[in-house]
């Protein structure tokens, strides 16, 4: 295991939530892990933190609090397909309205003759770049 995904998981780990006893906490309540943005907005003697007053506060407060990351309404997976099936609406609009519903310009286009007056405008050889040699002209 390389050393970058070993501090990764080291990370992980201090970023989920775990199920086993806390050592450090001691005689410290060991509370669920559940954000106040999830519980019902009326109740609470502070409805603004929604919590009474009295209550232990959670280990993890700041991050478990309503000033804390925002909980996900949706899941991950179901959020990729909502975004990927919007974008693909918008994708399929625009080829509709370019391919479908754009009409032809109502003038013909300009048709020059001789190869769209490639020799009259000096053709290709002359708009050639020079070679460029290393002997100098004396």
């Amino acid at each position: 295991m390389s050393r970058r995904w070993r501090s990764l998981t080291r990370w992980r780990t201090y970023a989920t939530p775990s199920q086993e006893p806390d050592p450090q906490l001691g005689d410290y309540p060991q509370l669920p892990w559940v954000s106040r943005q999830t519980l019902p907005a009326k109740g609470w003697d502070d409805p603004l933190l929604r919590r009474n007053f009295g209550d232990t506060l959670h280990e993890q407060e700041e991050v478990l609090s309503m000033w804390g990351p925002d909980v996900a309404p949706i899941p991950p997976k179901q959020a990729l397909f909502q975004f990927t099936l919007a974008a693909l609406g918008f994708v399929s609009f625009g080829l509709l309205v370019k391919n479908v519903l754009a009409q032809e310009p109502p003038a013909i286009r300009r048709e020059y003759p001789f190869d769209g007056l490639v020799t009259e405008l000096g053709g290709h050889e002359e708009t050639k770049a020079r070679v460029e040699s290393l002997e100098t002209d004396l």
